[in-house]
């Protein structure tokens, strides 16, 4: 490859947050690799949010092609639209990605397939280039709280069977206002509104916020960043704080930690049963009784941070 002038990338990012933030070690290692590439990012709208801050980013395209009345027409003309590249990489599986790979005009094409590695995800998509991945990487400013902040995120897009219960974060947070000094933020989407209400309605403090539905993917990201610690589901603003390594309490129920966990995060810490019938990976629990996250207690999270001395991080 002819290396004399910027190589031009393009890059089709993952749709969801977390799995974007995991590729971020993946485009860090491209960079490193070709300093002086310009990087164009198509992909969902969170994950252009989230990425389109990268500094060799020159140009960013939200894929709309699902609410188009013909979407492999829309990938066809927004294609020929982009011109073309040295390189295209995919790190979406998807057969519809195959196609708009076969649009694009690049001299080297490659895109990401589940099946050909077995690891952590972040591995799974360094492999797709042969890289060594080590840290996730954002460029986010981290957000400055004026006292040292918990934030507790009660969502998790894929499905309930991942959500630990509102109760339980409120004890937590309890806990850590009234014994430790913290003030706390909750966090979540639009659609988790409801969750984080009723952790809302759970807590005997005053020193909290509830920012659930406020944020843009930006401020999201900021004030997740600036915190002292961060207590969450397995969910996309878990990869977040590991790309800023906050220290993280991560609960695990029906997902494998081995594949999804924070990656290269020293400050973070897994609670999960382990129970025989877990990772399941069902949106829903399949038995019904959802143990794998009823199990976990208010007191094993503050345990975790009591051992790993996360209060003085």
């Amino acid at each position: 490859m002819n290396l004399s002038n910027p190589l031009t990338i393009l890059i089709e990012l993952p749709t969801w947050l977390g799995d974007a933030v995991m590729a971020t070690a993946t485009i860090e290692e491209l960079v490193k690799k070709y300093p002086k590439a310009k990087l164009t990012f198509f992909g969902s709208y969170i994950s252009i949010e989230a990425l389109k801050a990268h500094p060799n980013c020159i140009k960013s395209i939200v894929d709309e092609s699902k609410e188009s009345k013909t979407r492999l027409f829309w990938l066809y003309k927004i294609a020929k639209k982009l011109g073309q590249f040295d390189m295209m990489i995919s790190f979406r599986s998807s057969f519809m990605s195959m196609l708009f790979l076969k649009f694009i005009r690049a001299k080297e094409k490659l895109q990401y397939k589940k099946s050909v590695f077995h690891g952590h995800q972040v591995e799974k998509y360094a492999s797709l280039l042969g890289f060594k991945p080590k840290k996730l990487k954002l460029y986010q400013k981290p957000f400055e709280y004026k006292n040292k902040t918990v934030g507790l995120n009660p969502g998790a897009t894929y499905g309930s069977a991942k959500r630990w219960y509102p109760k339980e974060f409120a004890k937590v947070a309890d806990i850590l206002s009234k014994e430790y000094g913290y003030d706390i933020v909750i966090f979540g989407g639009l659609n988790e509104k409801e969750m984080a209400k009723e952790i809302e309605e759970n807590l005997n403090i005053k020193n909290f916020i509830n920012l659930a539905g406020k944020t843009s993917v930006k401020e999201l990201i900021e004030k997740i960043a600036g915190l002292s610690l961060f207590i969450t589901n397995d969910s996309g603003p878990m990869h977040v704080a590991a790309a800023y390594q906050v220290p993280t309490i991560a609960l695990f129920g029906p997902t494998n930690h081995k594949e999804t966990s924070q990656w290269s995060n020293p400050n973070g810490y897994i609670i999960s049963k382990y129970l025989d019938c877990a990772p399941c990976m069902k949106r829903e629990c399949p038995l019904k009784h959802h143990k794998c996250m009823k199990d976990i207690t208010a007191e094993d999270v503050i345990s975790t941070i009591k051992a790993h001395r996360l209060f003085d991080k």
